[in-house]
């Protein structure tokens, strides 16, 4: 048993951290920017089956040093998931970029300082497949990085996520302690929601649901389940052969059409609105020169992102669950607790 911090808890994938954490018999920290959904978040891990005996939520902000040294008492492993993410791009991109980077910073110190024996770290995709040439034949892999130099335009988000991880490793190798970092990139992450929190990938799925996208792009996303993501955390912790890699997390590519498809076969009764016109590609790159939401995501037109997710495979000792069980699963949890 091992006593574990996981910040950001009450979010869509530090929940499922946590959760994982709990069921694994560890007592878990989960932190909150403020308290008052402490309750709240309580109640999502029993309902999802944890023992909430063994959890413990502070608050602690990744802008403010108070509480840090604290949360860090007796810890064996962190795991920093707690990220600044907004629906819509911020006007200032330090709005975004700074919170990633000083909290990664602030946390990675505490534990450090602490002597916390591994720090594993949800970085994402954006740290590493963005920037780059949309011709290329070979799958990412852990060994790319997002191009921030490139003439290809990238997001605030994308930067944030990509120096955030930078400033992670560049911490450990100076402390001498690149070994005890692990960094999990997952692709876009679908899953059962445990609260009522959506987040972005769940955005997608209710204005599928509501019929707001009239003509779809033929956007393909990389997709994994977080589930896998939340298994990755615990292997990334409980692998000593682990230590010192990132870990892409992903089970494969599912476009905008194929979802609209899966929704009215599965859930007809509640897919009567779900679009069926798709866009030519020549036409959605010319929209997404009007559309800054479809710009940011511009890359993915037509294109099958490829990216070897071997590395996650073998650790986890299995196939990753699929990217169509893990987007159905979102929308069958969605409908379940009305929130469509």
């Amino acid at each position: 048993m091992k006593t574990v911090l996981v910040t950001g808890i009450s979010g869509f994938v530090g929940g499922h951290v946590a959760l994982a954490a709990l069921q694994a018999g560890h007592r878990v920290r989960g932190s909150l920017r403020s308290m008052s959904r402490a309750d709240t978040v309580r109640a999502e891990l029993a309902d999802a089956g944890a023992d909430t005996d063994g959890l413990q939520i502070v608050a602690l902000d990744l802008m403010k040093d108070d509480g840090w040294a604290e949360a860090m008492d007796g810890v064996d492993v962190l795991h920093h998931v707690a990220s600044p993410f907004v629906i819509a791009m911020p006007e200032n991109p330090d709005d975004l970029i700074r919170p990633a980077v000083e909290g990664t910073e602030r946390a990675l110190a505490a534990a450090l300082a602490a002597g916390v024996g591994r720090i594993v770290v949800t970085s994402s995709f954006a740290a590493v497949g963005f920037g780059h040439p949309s011709v290329r034949t070979e799958p990412f892999s852990e060994n790319d990085w997002t191009n921030l130099d490139s003439a290809i335009r990238v997001t605030a988000y994308v930067r944030s996520k990509t120096l955030a991880e930078r400033r992670a490793w560049e911490m450990m190798a100076r402390a001498g302690r690149e070994t005890d970092l692990v960094t999990v990139n997952p692709v876009n992450i679908y899953g059962p929601l445990l609260g009522a929190d959506i987040g972005t990938s769940g955005l997608l799925v209710r204005r599928l649901f509501n019929g707001s996208v009239p003509a779809m792009p033929r956007l393909i996303f990389p997709s994994v389940d977080v589930r896998d993501v939340a298994a990755l955390h615990m292997a990334a912790m409980d692998i000593p052969a682990a230590g010192g890699q990132r870990i892409l997390a992903s089970a494969g590519p599912l476009g905008l059409p194929d979802m609209a498809r899966l929704l009215r076969k599965t859930f007809p009764e509640t897919s009567r609105r779900v679009p069926r016109i798709v866009m030519p590609d020549w036409m959605a790159r010319i929209y997404a020169l009007f559309d800054k939401e479809l710009r940011d995501n511009a890359e993915f037109i037509g294109m099958k992102t490829r990216v070897n997710a071997g590395r996650a495979q073998i650790l986890l000792g299995r196939p990753l669950i699929g990217a169509e069980q893990a987007f159905l699963s979102m929308a069958r949890t969605m409908i379940e607790r009305g929130l469509i």
